[in-house]
């Protein structure tokens, strides 16, 4: 009682010490140390396995790595950690209007869009993708190419062909090479995407339009990734916002609006639709900030409901 020891920080608390003053805060007197009133016992000491006790788990199987948990690793002597290999996935793009981004674009061509979208979303997942360009409308062919794309791989994305027209011939095709496990859900846009499986290939076909491959890749293709790479499921948690739009909708689908935040004076935060709701209107998602997310028992939204919104930066990670 009564005496104090100057040590560094890191340093081990001497024997029969319980509690730090930082030398900032104290002074001395004559060779006597004067430390302030009113500190914890305890204030500024680690004890011995505060932050992972002996046995316990530091970092679970199932875990996308971040870069905190590599810094626990780190911290517990790690230099290497037991991890899954990359998710393989082929993706290519049909349809016969669909043309390669520089290259002439004719009268009632398409440069495509959603190839390059897919390799940004599949790169911030870490998978190893195999780009097989575009696919003609040809229904005999298809299945083929869609049967051979499966090789090696884990996953065959394709965008376009999944809809309800003449030339839209993805969805037979996966029955033909494989086996269609659903078509069509109750989102809006995406209602037409596929999923399926190809000689034991997982297959998801998206729609043609870019908003929906976004939209769509989100909420199915996202959460099918994580569970083939062996991770656990990362639900998406939509942060509440007031709607600064009035919107009507059919119940028992789930619709996501496009919508720019602003804060307002109280702090919080309201959402404003983008003008233009085009599944093909690709400004709709470059001048936004994220997606409102209006579930299926909602029918209509007045200015100032609080609302669930999602940030493309949590949807597109």
């Amino acid at each position: 009682m009564g005496e104090a020891v100057r040590i560094f920080t890191g340093a081990p608390m001497p024997r029969g010490a319980d509690t730090v003053f930082m030398q900032e805060d104290v002074r001395t007197e004559d060779g006597t140390v004067i430390v302030p009133a009113g500190l914890k016992r305890g204030a500024n000491m680690r004890d011995t396995g505060e932050d992972v006790r002996r046995g316990s788990a530091a970092l679970s199987a199932g875990r996308r790595l971040q870069p905190q948990d590599l810094s626990m690793a780190a911290a517990l002597g790690f230099r290497e950690l037991p991890v899954r290999r990359r998710v393989r996935v082929a993706i290519f793009s049909t349809g016969d209007e669909i043309v390669e981004p520089g290259a002439p674009l004719p009268a009632a061509g398409l440069y495509d869009a959603n190839r390059e979208l897919l390799r940004a979303l599949l790169a911030r997942l870490e998978t190893q993708v195999s780009d097989l360009g575009i696919l003609h409308d040809d229904r005999d062919k298809l299945s083929a190419r869609l049967a051979e794309a499966a090789q090696g791989q884990d996953l065959v994305l394709t965008s376009g062909g999944v809809s309800t027209g003449e030339a839209d011939y993805v969805k037979d095709a996966i029955g033909a090479a494989g086996s269609l496990v659903f078509w069509r859900v109750a989102i809006k846009p995406g209602r037409p995407v596929a999923m399926g499986v190809l000689r034991g290939t997982a297959f998801v076909g998206l729609p043609g339009n870019p908003v929906a491959v976004f939209v769509t890749f989100a909420r199915v293709v996202r959460p099918l990734l994580l569970r083939l790479a062996g991770a656990n499921p990362e639900p998406l948690i939509a942060l509440p916002v007031k709607a600064g739009f009035a919107y009507r909708k059919k119940k028992g689908r789930r619709e996501y609006v496009r919508v720019s935040l602003t804060r307002l004076s109280d702090g919080t935060y309201e959402a404003h639709k983008h003008p233009q709701d085009g599944a093909g209107v690709i400004s709709s998602l470059t001048a936004t900030d994220g997606l409102a997310e209006l579930t299926d028992d909602v029918t209509e939204i007045a200015k100032g409901d609080a609302i669930g919104f999602l940030p493309y930066s949590v949807l597109a990670g």
